[in-house]
């Protein structure tokens, strides 16, 4: 485990990353995150997509923090990333503690749905990587009756566990081939970011990882309260529902996020506070 001590050489990216300057950002524990919204999320997405443009989205949480902070190969994928939204309600919180005071959070459910609205609108015909067959086949009925006119164009559901490089060359044939601008990618973190990147300049659309939405949107899996959510509990919630699967996740990610953030934080007034006090010399 890295030192505290190293929390300042964390702060900051240490490899060149894809960076829109027009989207103010911070780096939370060497991960960058981006103060973004929904509205202008959904606008990226769909003029990148009408572009044909390859590109990729994460949306953060704790957890990938804390893989990203453990793993720098994994750090330097979600920094190349062409936005990074504040998923959970823990980063807005940090965005706004390190200065970004209108910070929203952008949840991947919650941006899955805008960007499926805009894209029925929009003709930009969409496609659909993860889940179960079962949950791909809900999910886009749910699509199809919220969203009258939408464009599923593929819906892959791949094995869980590693794809042979033969697996994996005949699912991007499938999807460069069924022109979708716009590819929904739900096989959790950190597999759907590596996946991403991996297929970045391989398939000319918009990729999005969007964890759970499949599962949610199609009613498998209950989601948090909206008070749940807006308070920073969803965790809480999902640990309720998924015990056995996430105890350990959040037993070892959640305190060491807390304690390095904090740590980040007081670095970063420490150096503010000192600038300040050089300018008035």
């Amino acid at each position: 485990m890295k030192s505290i001590t190293k929390l300042v050489a964390a702060s900051a990216p240490t490899k060149p990353e894809r960076l829109d300057v027009s989207i103010k950002h911070r780096h939370i524990l060497g991960m960058r995150v981006d103060a973004t919204s929904y509205e202008d999320a959904t606008q990226r997405v769909i003029d990148w997509a009408k572009a044909a443009e390859s590109r990729y989205i994460c949306a953060a949480n704790v957890h990938m923090v804390m893989e990203a902070y453990d793993r720098g190969e994994f750090a330097c994928t979600v920094n190349n990333a062409d936005l990074v939204t504040p998923d959970g309600k823990p980063l807005v919180q940090a965005l706004r503690a390190l200065g970004l005071k209108e910070a929203s959070q952008v949840r991947g459910p919650n941006l899955t749905l805008h960007v499926c609205e805009a894209a029925a609108k929009e003709g930009v015909a969409i496609g659909l990587y993860g889940g179960t067959p079962e949950s791909l086949n809900l999910f886009t009925t749910f699509l199809q009756k919220r969203y009258p006119g939408i464009k599923i164009v593929s819906q892959i559901s791949p094995p869980f566990r590693s794809l042979t490089a033969a697996e994996d060359a005949e699912y991007t044939q499938q999807l460069v081939e069924s022109k979708a601008r716009i590819v929904f990618v739900g096989i959790g973190c950190p597999k759907q970011e590596l996946w991403m990147a991996a297929h970045h300049g391989k398939i000319p659309a918009v990729m999005l990882g969007v964890g759970a939405a499949f599962d949610f949107h199609s009613g498998r899996v209950k989601q948090a309260p909206v008070w749940m959510q807006q308070a920073g509990l969803e965790w809480v919630f999902r640990l309720k529902s998924e015990p056995r699967r996430l105890w350990k996740r959040y037993a070892t990610h959640n305190p060491r996020f807390l304690l390095f953030f904090f740590t980040q934080w007081l670095t970063s007034l420490s150096k503010q506070h000192g600038f300040e006090a050089i300018g008035h010399d």
